[in-house]
């Protein structure tokens, strides 16, 4: 994979691999997108 396309972009591969580790590389980025903005909560004693 030579760069990373766009959220909104058609994946261009035609190997079903290839489109796997496309989608599962996106799937990261978002899931630690949403990881840091989401507060983290304590409980108080």
């Amino acid at each position: 994979m030579n760069c990373l396309k766009l959220f909104g972009e058609r994946i261009m591969s035609r190997d079903p691999d290839r489109q796997t580790a496309a989608i599962q590389t996106r799937i990261a980025i978002m899931n630690s997108f949403s990881a840091s903005g989401r507060a983290e909560i304590e409980p108080v004693a």
